[in-house]
């Protein structure tokens, strides 16, 4: 069977510089050039997940569906975290929210949502700095992922669902009906990998109920899951 692993999240930024630099600065995380040409924000352990940011001239448009859930250690620590994002160009953001929920919800300099996650979550405890990939999406495609992944289901409630790799890290979760409107092409986006077959691959992930775009090519494959979410396979081999 060719497998297919989680290899991180693809940022579109209208600045890459500015967006790869917060995001490096915020987490403690390091920059460094993909030989694809995106800019990857790698972190400091081997069980997160780094991102991949990437020039998009198209501005951003509407919430996110997808945004991350950055845990904190204490109040202290929360705090700080918030304030640090502030110092490098974060900004509180409403989202509907209400004033007594415990999380606060900033956006970076290109306004990109984010959570700061209080220490008392016990869901997201030892995870990592982000917490969990927190995604708008139905319970089946919570299954999908799971099974396209191979991890196991950490939550399945309420058409709520997340999953995490058993090496722990990040979860990756979905937040069930009702799902938001779709308003062009999503900012954040998964990237997966293949060391082996890429048309393996694809063809394993179509019998799950992905689909495959029009402009896939031999190195990179471009599909969406079965909510409509795009998503992006890469050949390992083409990423040294």
């Amino acid at each position: 069977m060719d497998s297919v692993n989680f290899l991180g999240i693809r940022l579109d930024a209208r600045d890459v510089v500015r967006t790869s630099t917060f995001w490096a600065d915020l987490l403690g995380w390091t920059l460094k050039e993909r030989a694809d040409g995106a800019v990857a924000v790698i972190p400091n352990n081997p069980t997160s997940y780094p991102l991949a940011v990437r020039a998009a001239s198209a501005p951003k448009n509407g919430q996110n569906r997808i945004h991350f859930d950055l845990t904190s250690m204490s109040s202290e620590d929360m705090q700080q975290l918030i304030s640090r994002a502030h110092v490098l160009g974060a900004a509180d953001v409403d989202i509907g929210q209400s004033s007594n929920e415990p999380h606060r919800v900033l956006a970076d300099p290109e306004g990109n949502e984010f959570c700061v996650i209080p220490p008392e979550s016990t869901f997201l405890a030892n995870t990592g700095a982000i917490g969990a990939i927190n995604c708008d999406g139905s319970q089946a495609v919570g299954y999908f992922w799971s099974d396209a992944l191979g991890w196991p289901l950490v939550w399945d409630r309420d058409q709520e669902t997340a999953i995490q790799s058993p090496a722990g890290g990040s979860k990756i979760t979905w937040s069930g009906p009702p799902l938001m409107p779709r308003e062009g092409r999503d900012r954040l986006r998964f990237e997966l990998s293949t060391s082996g077959s890429m048309s393996a691959a694809i063809a394993r992930l179509t019998a799950l109920g992905a689909h495959v775009a029009n402009e896939s090519s031999s190195t990179e494959g471009i599909l969406h899951d079965p909510d409509g979410n795009e998503f992006h396979l890469l050949a390992m081999q083409h990423m040294e």
